[in-house]
């Protein structure tokens, strides 16, 4: 397939204005669960990112808190992480003064006399610094110490104050099911207010996925053609070639499920699929996924299959099954894979079906959406169609690549320059992030993080949406529970996933895009 690359010319950019900047009030982070990889990997090298920038204010601190006594050690593995996961040169002279604004307090989540010191500390920290009253609580922990430390919050008056913004920032899962999410919803709103609660899903960081709101409305030749008249399916892919990473007592209890398609990937769909909102402020972004996700009715339990993987190559790799992974039950029933199909019963979308799949261990990390058109009458053209690799006109095919490689790809058909009569071959027009913008170091987490601070809820869950969402995958997690699987292991490491997943799509005369056209 020929592709056809767009690129931005510096041209172009010299004529767009420079980014309103947004700086937070002087405030403090206070990220509980500090001690572990989400802290060191993505947080605070994005907070670091956003001083560079010049996004933070003058007067900040950021405090870690978790159970070890970790003491200075904690801000100079901190600075080991903005190192090594940042992509900062260890001469950068903004590095040392960021880090001279880190501490850590140590306590036991569940030890409520511990919060009590906690509020002392950052009365202190707040006093020395010159900072107000602002304060934004990461909940960067297990889970189930997410009401805990709400309700300990609240115990110690660290949920509101006069004269500043406090907020809380809650990492998913965000329950397991309907019921639970409801109780987490029920027990962090009797302490915060829902305009305080950020609940945090770092797909939404991604300036791809924020994209996809740009190029549907700000170019007027998508729009128009945006509905089920011209649209035949859509397919959402997050695809991942890595495994579980030593998280076995984690994975065991979500699954591929829970822990993608239920959020990331719905978060996906409800920006390809939602009605314009009538601005960009948090309310009406968050009104309009929310009526989406009301339009989805219930989904089949025939339409939604599970796979977990078996032994095999993954990048030229010999790979063990997901049952030989360290801490899973070597009979375990957990899936690695989920797929579903479903509707969207609205005038744009009726009758168009939405193909959702998530795993591990497959073939590629792919996360893309794809929106194949319908095809128009072919008859004309198949008559002359050559030899070889044009031998069937193929469907335009419109690919937007969340990651790795960023980007937004079109197909559509060309004739054939050197082939007798109107053969016709498809050809891709390719627009790549990196070559147009430069390659980026940024985590996603930078914008998630400042908005936070802001307490701009645009790119954050509501509690209605997340319910809303449990209430779809809630009955099949059951069905799934109630029934164990006829055979698992059931597709390879390193392939695209069970055969379960191609039927599918097959019985709507449909294949997976790694099946159409370019295959990788």
């Amino acid at each position: 397939m020929a592709t056809v690359q767009m690129r931005v010319r510096p041209e172009d950019l010299s004529s767009v204005p420079p980014a309103t900047e947004r700086i937070p009030n002087p405030a403090i982070l206070v990220i509980f669960g500090a001690s572990g990889d989400l802290t060191k990997r993505k947080l605070l090298p994005s907070l670091f990112h956003l001083r560079q920038a010049g996004l933070l204010p003058k007067q900040f601190a950021i405090v870690g808190v978790a159970r070890r006594p970790l003491g200075n050690e904690f801000a100079e593995d901190m600075k080991e992480g903005i190192l090594q996961f940042g992509g900062v040169e260890a001469s950068d002279p903004k590095l040392d003064e960021f880090i001279q604004h880190v501490s850590y307090y140590p306590l036991t989540f569940d030890d409520a006399a511990g919060y009590a010191g906690l509020k002392t500390e950052l009365d202190r920290i707040a006093k020395e610094k010159g900072i107000g009253n602002d304060r934004l609580f990461y909940l960067a922990t297990a889970p189930e110490y997410f009401a805990s430390i709400v309700e300990n919050l609240g115990a110690q008056g660290m949920n509101e104050v006069e004269d500043g913004r406090i907020g809380v920032v809650i990492e998913k899962p965000f329950g397991h099911d309907l019921e639970s999410a409801r109780d987490l919803n029920h027990q962090v709103n009797a302490v915060f207010h829902e305009n305080q609660v950020f609940r945090i899903d770092h797909y939404l960081g991604k300036e791809t996925v924020q994209n996809i709101l740009v190029f549907r409305f700000a170019n007027g030749i998508f729009e128009p053609i945006w509905n089920r008249n011209y649209i035949d399916h859509v397919q959402i892919t997050a695809a991942e070639s890595i495994g579980i990473e030593g998280r076995g007592p984690f994975y065991e209890k979500a699954g591929a499920l829970r822990d993608v398609l239920q959020n990331h990937v719905m978060e996906l769909l409800s920006f390809v699929g939602m009605e314009p909102p009538s601005s960009f402020d948090a309310d009406a972004v968050r009104r309009e996924k929310v009526k989406l996700w009301q339009s989805i009715p219930n989904i089949p339990i025939l339409n939604a299959v599970r796979g977990q993987y078996g032994p095999g190559i993954v990048d030229g790799k010999r790979v063990g099954g997901y049952r030989e992974e360290e801490r899973v039950n070597p009979e375990s029933g957990t899936e690695t894979y989920a797929a579903v199909r479903l509707q969207i019963e609205n005038w744009r979308w009726a009758g168009v079906p939405f193909y959702l799949r998530a795993g591990k261990r497959l073939k590629k990390r792919a996360t893309e959406i794809t929106i194949q058109f319908k095809q128009p009458p072919l008859l004309i053209f198949n008559r002359m169609q050559a030899a070889g690799p044009c031998t069937e006109i193929q469907p335009n095919v419109l690919s937007i690549r969340i990651q790795p490689d960023e980007g937004i790809a079109l197909r559509f058909g060309a004739k054939v320059p050197t082939a007798p009569g109107m053969a016709v071959c498809p050809v891709n027009m390719d627009f790549d992030y990196s070559q147009a913008f430069g390659k980026s170091t940024a985590t996603g987490y930078e914008r998630l993080l400042m908005d936070a601070m802001l307490g701009d809820q645009t790119l954050f869950s509501h509690r209605d949406g997340v319910e809303i969402n449990w209430a779809l995958y809630t009955p099949i997690l059951q069905a799934w529970a109630a029934k164990e699987p006829e055979v698992f292991p059931n597709y390879f490491a390193g392939s695209w996933g069970p055969d379960c997943a191609d039927r599918l799509l097959e019985r709507d005369g449909h294949i997976w895009r790694n099946k159409l056209g370019k295959p990788e």
